[in-house]
């Protein structure tokens, strides 16, 4: 059980993904066999030494932190395949240098606000709640979370794979209190797309100035 305030908030506002291929160490290696289950527990708990390891400096040691937080988050996201999600079928009409711009682009705003949010933590508790044994061959698991505070109690589910080539275990889909966090940003680069007729390179500039 660990505790970190406003996640729900952190998570709506970045797609909190913690795409959590595989435990990490506080040297950073990945271990890309571990359970599932076992990631995302390491995952939070790296987070926290992060936070602790800056808040104290926040923000003039902010590039610092966002380093920090862009290091655990490679190991741990598949951030390719959650912008082409994203994406939905501009994925494929666009070209890859409009691809690999997005994911930059993505990844960026995704690292920013998640790492802002992560600043105010206080006393809520996350807490796995369905930790089991995998099936032989099982790769599919949907990892259920509770975020609890004093006032309420909030269901956190995340929808994860198995790689074939590596083993490894990503996240590609967050619902949080029913709220499906791939489809909300789906569809606002959907109507991105609309409003600029199309235009996926003005959609990827303006990615990082929000919803418009």
């Amino acid at each position: 059980m660990m505790r970190l305030g406003l996640f729900i908030t952190i998570i709506c506002l970045a797609f909190g993904l913690g795409s959590l291929a595989s435990a990490q160490s506080s040297s950073g290696v990945v271990n890309s066999q571990q359970n599932p289950f076992e990631n995302i527990e390491a995952m939070t708990g790296r987070l926290l030494i992060i936070i602790d390891e800056h808040k104290d400096g926040y923000p003039a040691n902010e590039d610092a932190y966002f380093e920090a937080l862009n290091t655990l988050m490679t190991g741990f996201v598949d951030f390719d395949f959650v912008a082409k999600k994203v994406m939905g079928r501009y994925a494929k009409s666009s070209s890859k240098e409009q691809r690999v711009r997005f994911e930059t682009a993505f990844r960026q705003g995704l690292v920013e606000t998640y790492g802002r949010g992560l600043m105010s933590y206080g006393n809520e508790k996350i807490v796995l709640i369905n930790k089991q044994a995998l099936a032989e061959k099982q790769r599919r698991v949907i990892a259920k979370q509770e975020i609890r505070s004093e006032a309420a109690v909030y269901p956190l589910q995340y929808l994860m794979y198995q790689k074939k080539a590596t083993g490894e275990w990503n996240v590609v889909n967050v619902t949080l209190n029913g709220i499906d966090l791939s489809k909300t940003f789906a569809s606002q680069f959907l109507n991105a797309s609309r409003k600029s007729s199309g235009n996926i390179d003005q959609v990827i500039e303006n990615w990082l100035s929000g919803p418009k």
